[in-house]
């Protein structure tokens, strides 16, 4: 039975959108605290925590098992959201692929990392009235069949694996602090580390940064899903100025290199083995922190998936390499201009979903690839905010609310057990006529999607363009 109720909204949104709000809640839900907008609690059961029992890991060497850890009730929270209350220490049952420095605290989420992938092109006009581009980023068109994303166009990137975090990528790595890698400077004053950065993973069992696991997990799974390897010969970093693929001559025959992949995808820990039989090691150097996005609630795959994805740059200083679909996860591969994909997208030729066209709005300011490596490697030591959109409905559509906007609450609810939905009787237009900070990804349809931003970016970044968008000129200015 649903349970209705009046409650009190403290927040700073315009009065007459807040005398709209029809709340729906359970009992269980009678300790929230007041927030920021329309909100609609439903009274879906809370997800399923995990199973007691113990897991088993894919570890080379395998660490010991059963895995033991405590189970608190929200995973670590970006910076700003209130600590969580703890639930009494249990024995649970962990993914396939838990394992040292594998953070066994998620309930939520699973962390994941992806890459932008620009690559160079001689400079031609395309089909964008934004000019010509001399380089393409590269799309995988994810499987009908995917539990995530189904049939859209993304970047190349997946789930991190424990074999990621494997202690023995330092045999092969630099022993110098961060494998060579730059530290990334203090955050801003009232600012924090994204928490998938944050996290200490030698308490989680692993001697090996998250910023060098992460960047293995996306150079193995472009590798996985594309067939692109990001290596360099030796332990130490490469030469300066854009990464290479692995040089043709050092490459294995067509057929061997196939089986290599094909056993990756079945054991991430035989991307390891892989380095070593060529001698080479992942350009981890080549790959600059970008952004890091967590997925809305109202978005979760089948089973409640959501991912704390960490977004990585990488320039090419050639034209695009082969790339090859993995005949499972991946169907079709495109190389295409940021400008041109977000033309394909609004012709319905392919699908995008938000954090993609927003990244690709932002590519857009660079025309040339070299313009965006420098940016890229100048801001590459200044880190970056967890985002997690807000999913605000209106009567015309769907509005993703990013950290800055000024509908964006104070105390988000990450974890989703609060059921929380926000909503609004009002068009997007009216919204949009109303506000006056944005920072927002407004949704008409599934091939209709449209940032408006007007904040000051942070962490010396760069606002996506506004590309065709209806409201463009609403309050617009910085």
């Amino acid at each position: 039975m649903k349970w209705k109720s009046e409650i009190t909204v403290n927040c700073k949104v315009p009065q007459p959108l807040l005398s709209q709000i029809n709340c729906q809640r359970p009992p269980s839900a009678a300790h929230l605290k007041p927030f920021d907008i329309t909100l609609s609690l439903c009274p879906v059961a809370r997800p399923r925590g995990l199973r007691p029992g113990a897991g088993r890991c894919c570890c080379r060497p395998p660490c010991p098992q059963p895995v033991p850890v405590p189970s608190p009730r929200f995973a670590a929270a970006p910076p700003g959201a209130q600590a969580a209350p703890q639930r009494p220490s249990r024995r649970l049952r962990l993914p396939l692929s838990a394992g040292p420095a594998m953070n066994p605290r998620l309930r939520h989420w699973r962390e994941a990392a992806t890459l932008l992938l620009p690559a160079g092109t001689a400079a031609r006009p395309g089909r964008s009235a934004l000019g010509p581009c001399d380089y393409e980023v590269l799309l995988l068109q994810r499987s009908s069949r995917s539990g995530f994303a189904p049939g859209a166009h993304v970047f190349p990137g997946g789930v991190v694996e424990a074999a990621d975090f494997s202690a023995a990528w330092l045999g092969l790595l630099p022993a110098s602090p961060l494998c060579g890698l730059g530290s990334v400077k203090p955050p801003p004053a009232g600012s924090g580390r994204a928490p998938i950065f944050a996290t200490d993973r030698l308490q989680l069992g692993s001697p090996l940064p998250g910023e060098v696991a992460f960047r293995i997990c996306a150079i193995r799974e472009t590798f996985e899903e594309a067939g692109i390897l990001l290596l360099v010969p030796g332990s130490g970093p490469g030469e300066g100025g854009e990464a290479r693929p692995l040089p043709a001559e050092s490459l294995l025959p067509a057929a061997e290199l196939g089986e290599w992949r094909r056993r990756v995808r079945e054991d991430a820990g035989c991307f390891l083995q892989l380095c070593r039989h060529l001698g080479c090691v992942p350009n981890i150097w080549a790959l600059h922190e970008w952004s890091n996005w967590l997925t809305p609630v109202g978005r979760a795959g089948p089973g409640g998936r959501r991912y704390d994805t960490a977004f990585y740059l990488c320039c090419l200083d050639e034209r695009p390499p082969h790339a090859s679909e993995d005949e499972r996860e991946v169907t079709a591969c495109l190389w295409s201009s940021p400008p041109e994909a977000i033309e394909l997208f609004k012709s319905r030729e392919i699908l995008l979903a938000p954090p993609q066209f927003y990244e690709l709005c932002r590519l857009c300011n660079f025309s040339s690839l070299h313009e965006l490596h420098k940016f890229s490697s100048d801001r590459a030591l200044e880190g970056c905010e967890c985002w997690m959109p807000i999913m605000l409905t209106a009567s015309d559509g769907l509005i993703q609310l990013l950290p800055g906007d000024e509908l964006y609450p104070e105390d988000p609810d990450y974890t989703g057990e609060t059921k929380i939905v926000m909503s609004t009787d009002k068009k997007v237009e009216d919204l949009m006529k109303e506000g006056s900070t944005f920072h927002r990804i407004v949704i008409k349809n599934i091939n209709s999607l449209a940032v408006y931003v007007n904040i000051q970016a942070k962490y010396k970044h760069m606002n996506p363009l506004m590309i065709n968008t209806d409201y463009s000129d609403y309050n617009s200015r910085l």
